[in-house]
Parts: C-alpha cells; structure tokens; sequence
C-alpha cells in the first residue's frame, strides 16, 4: 500500500493528498473547491468536535444555531468585516427555478428574483449579533456564552482537501459581556482550551501569541491564535480567539442597562476552529506509509486480525477474541475484530497502518497455543509478543505511551526549526534552506511587514503571549525593536 503513497522528500504536497484519499478521509466532489468527508474522516472529526464540545460546556457555554444565510444589508453595517470577507462571499440572488422553454433544461426563474440578496454565511457575527439585540437587555443576560456547530462558504479560488475548501465544517463561539476585562478574559481562555484540545488531544504542540493588526480577524480589536508547525516547516494556525470590543455591539445597537442602570454597549468576542485541523494532523504526525494517528481521537484504536487456516483454528482464535474486546470496550477503546475473508492478513496489516489505527493485535493458532498475541504499535511500527491475560492493560497502557510519544516528537521536531536570526541574510537563507519558524526583529510597522511578506512570503505569524522584552533592530529595515516575533511561509 505504501508504494501507492508519494514520499514526503519527493513532493509534499502529493503525499498529503495520497494520505487524505487513500486513507479514506475525504474524496473530491462534484462541486469545484469542496469535499466530501467520508465516514472514517468523518469520525475523526467527531472525536475531535465532541472533545472540544465538551471542553466548550465545561466552560459554561451552550450550543445554538442560527441561519445559513445572512441579509446582504447585515454585512455592511460593520466596515471592516464586510471588506475582509466581500471576497469570498456566495451570494443568492433567486429563490425559484423552472424549465426552459427553449429546451435548455432548469434555468433561474427571472420573476423570483429577492428583494434583498442573501448571503451564504463566511462567518456568523452579523447575522447573531441581530439577535442578541433582542436577547439582551440588562447585566442579568450577560455574560452570554453561546456556540454553534456549522458549516460555513468561503468561495476560495485554490482549495486543497481539508486545509482549504470552498465549505468547511467548524464551531463559532460569540460572546457578550457587561466590560472589556471580562471580554479579554473569555479571548484568552478561550485559546487556552484550543492549545489543551490540541496539544493534549491531537499531539501537536502550539505556540500561542496575538496577530498583527494586518492579520487580525476582520472586525476584531486583537486575535489570539495558536500556531503549529507541520513536518515540511511550514506553519499552520490550528485556532484563533478574538476580541471584537464593542464594534458588532455599536453595528447592531446591541446595550443592556449596567447595575446603576446607566445603558452601556456590550463587549464581544468570538472564537473558531475548523475541519482543517484534521490537515493539520495529517501533516503533523503521519510517514510515508500513512496516516499515523493519536489514540485519543482516532476512529479506530485497536484492530484485531486473526490468522488462522481452516474454520476450527478461527473459532478458538474467534472466542479469544471476543474476550479481548469485551475487555478493551469495557475500558473505553474502540476496537474493531477484523475476521473478513475477502483479504489475506498481510494486506489488512497494510490496509490498517496506511489507516493510522495506533494499535493492531495479531493472533494466530500458534499463538493461542502459546497464550500470546502480536502487539504492534502504528507510530513506531515495534512489534512485541504479550500474554493473553496482560494483554488488555498492556494496550491501555500502550495507547497512552502512544499519545505521549507523538506529542513529544512533534514537539521535539518543532523546537529542532525554530531559529533565531538577527540579519536579512540569515532570515532569506534560513527561509530557504531551513524552513520552520524564524524569530526575528520586526520594527512594529505594517510597511516592513508587508515588505518582508513580498520578498520571500513569509508572514508574522505571531507574537507570542508573556513574549520576554529584547531589544534589537528589526532584520529588514534596521529600525529599533523591542522583541522578536516568529515570521513562517503558512498555509
């Protein structure tokens, strides 16, 4: 199965895809720039949405909904939101089809024109904030915490299964509060629970920091982002946290009265990640014979592949198993006894370490004989002989040493690139040669930023938070600085 995968070393960007198709993560579709998630994509991206669910409610939020489509007026009303996302913007313009007289087949039906242009939400503050005017009117409606689970348009003209699509599925979270601290608090703690998700969860360690003002979200007073580095030393931001201040709240006169009962406008946040984390984990941890996956939100932890010749060694070998996975299930793990007769071991073995399953079990007739089964781990690719009777703790042990294992050598490789440079010589060669995160000088303007941006498209990814004081002169003007910033090519 391998040698159907392209080599990272060889082209990158084609090994990423080989994994996403042949892994059965997602297919392409019909419609240009989207995707289709498959069940067992699919199911990565339920393990990861319900981890972070949880973490959301634990955190005092709630789940709602709100449109798909936002009134074309809505998005005008907050400058720089509608000038960041007017770009990307679906627009429907008809709410009718009917036949072609002439014979052409459906066509738009001219006279079901709407009265006002709807459109196919790139991101929901517009269309939530409208409402939160009637659902706030006092201190005693704040703070409210609310999320919404959805699938969003963002009409990109180069997409890329996963890390860029015309669709994409994520959660928005938008909250309102009674001050501007409480707002910052919600922004930060907020990214904190993103790097927990996917420091702790997905085994890829993130650098916190805030955005440019050039990279901020559009609309917000400051973004707070995690950023991730994957295996070919490009960046990629796994989530941002934004603080929009009172600028929504003023677009959609949304005020409550304060405990002196003096009308003040409310402060605002929002907060999302996306199905593009689960590119960000291909790339992060998978090798050139697939995907490699962390337990925690792998779809399928451990399989169990029996050999056997003749039905009577499978039905000893079919008892034994069941055992087992009564034993792991009653633990929590998702185990899969994979007894099809349509493939020979050998190929399943292939088939399930192309699908990143972090554990696979073999169990022959000569090994119920022996009281052992075969253990190999999917990261490491060690296999190892374990008795039957201390085979369910030794998989719960090695699902957590797995878990550890990846994080630590994500962490490992992201600590190897990142660099520290004081000249442009050294920023452009260590562009080149290199890769990775560079922390460097910047002089704090958005010229010397854009500048740098056009000569080797590497952008500020991000100052990091608690960032220590330096003095020095920014890499391309020479201007004094105060700290350095960590500069990447992203995706």
């Amino acid at each position: 199965m391998s040698k159907e995968i392209t080599p990272r070393s060889t082209d990158y960007a084609q090994w990423y895809n080989d994994l996403v198709i042949k892994g059965d993560l997602a297919d392409y579709s019909a419609v240009r720039g989207c995707m289709v998630i498959k069940p067992y994509g699919f199911g990565l991206w339920e393990n990861m949405r319900d981890a972070l669910d949880r973490m959301f409610k634990d955190t005092g939020h709630v789940n709602a909904y709100f449109p798909l489509f936002i009134p074309k007026s809505f998005l005008s009303r907050e400058a720089a939101h509608v000038e960041g996302f007017a770009k990307e913007c679906a627009v429907v313009t008809h709410y009718r089809l009917k036949n072609d007289p002439d014979g052409g087949g459906v066509i738009t039906d001219p006279d079901a024109k709407l009265e006002e242009e709807l459109i196919v939400r790139p991101t929901s503050e517009t269309i939530i904030w409208n409402s939160y005017k009637t659902w706030i009117q006092s201190y005693r409606d704040l703070p409210l915490l609310i999320n919404q689970w959805a699938n969003v348009v963002r009409w990109e003209m180069r997409t890329r299964l996963f890390l860029r699509t015309a669709e994409f599925l994520w959660q928005e979270g938008h909250t309102a509060h009674a001050t501007s601290d409480e707002a910052l608090e919600e922004s930060k703690r907020m990214l904190d629970v993103y790097a927990d998700f996917v420091e702790n969860w997905m085994a890829l360690p993130v650098i916190k920091g805030v955005k440019t003002a050039s990279e901020r979200f559009a609309g917000a007073e400051d973004t707070y982002c995690i950023e991730a580095l994957m295996q070919d030393g490009k960046a990629l931001q796994a989530g941002t946290s934004h603080f929009l201040g009172q600028n929504f709240a003023k677009a959609f006169d949304v005020t409550f009265s304060d405990k002196n009962n003096k009308l003040d406008y409310v402060w605002a946040t929002s907060w999302g990640v996306s199905t593009r984390l689960v590119g960000a984990l291909v790339m992060a941890h998978s090798d050139d014979e697939g995907l490699v996956l962390p337990p925690k939100i792998a779809p399928l932890q451990v399989v169990i592949v029996p050999i056997y010749k003749g039905d009577e060694q499978k039905s000893g070998i079919d008892a034994k198993a069941n055992e087992i996975i009564k034993e792991l299930k009653a633990k929590g793990v998702r185990v899969k006894y994979d007894d099809s007769d349509n493939q020979r071991p050998g190929w399943k073995f292939a088939q399930y370490e192309l699908k990143g399953v972090p554990v696979r079990i073999a169990i022959g007739a000569r090994d119920l004989q022996n009281n052992v089964a075969e253990v190999s781990r999917r990261d490491t690719r060690q296999k190892s002989s374990v008795s039957l009777e201390a085979l369910s703790g030794t998989i719960i042990a090695m699902l957590d040493e797995i878990q550890k294992a990846m994080f630590n050598k994500a962490l490992a490789f992201r600590e190897k690139n990142i660099t520290k440079v004081d000249t442009w010589d050294d920023f452009v060669k260590t562009l080149d040669e290199k890769g990775g995160f560079i922390s460097a000088h910047w002089d704090g303007t958005a010229e010397t930023e854009a500048a740098i941006k056009e000569k080797t498209k590497a952008t500020i990814r991000c100052i990091p938070l608690n960032n220590p004081p330096e003095e020095g002169k920014c890499v391309l003007s020479g201007k004094p600085s105060s700290q350095r910033v960590l500069f990447a090519i992203a995706y």
